[in-house]
């Protein structure tokens, strides 16, 4: 079936732009703020230091929508996989670590609470997108 050509998804647009566009989106809705303990924390055991970008939790909570708009249901134990880094551990060889679940987690259920996204149990548990949050997206990406 081919695509509409008028109409623009997350899949037809180079992905730091589109992060760029829904980060900003983001920032504007009262559901998806930063909590005051983001300014402190690692983002996951991999990192040496706490992220420069002050509004590096918007760009994570871009990312995370868009994984979860082109995966399906995704839980945080994969997500934490996907946003996980290989640590430089000096002289010894480097080794993967798994993102923070605890950010990966409070970014979905603030998602829950805008209504973009909803928790499923049957089959494979864990979040995706509600109609609203699809809407939302593809509305980003115009």
């Amino acid at each position: 079936m081919p695509r509409d050509k008028t109409k623009i998804t997350v899949y037809d647009i180079e992905a730091s732009i589109y992060l760029k566009s829904l980060a900003a989106k983001l920032k504007e809705m009262p559901e998806m703020q930063m909590p005051e303990w983001a300014f402190f924390v690692k983002t996951g055991m991999g990192s040496q230091r706490p992220p420069t970008d002050s509004d590096w939790w918007y760009t994570r909570a871009a990312a995370l929508l868009r994984q979860i708009y082109m995966k399906g249901t995704v839980g945080a134990g994969r997500l934490a996989v996907k946003f996980g880094v290989r640590k430089n551990r000096g002289v010894r060889p480097k080794h993967f670590f798994k993102a923070s679940r605890k950010i990966l987690r409070t970014i979905m259920q603030q998602g829950e609470k805008a209504g973009m996204l909803e928790k499923v149990k049957e089959g494979r548990a864990g979040r995706r997108l509600t109609k609203k949050g699809k809407a939302f997206m593809d509305e980003a990406a115009q």
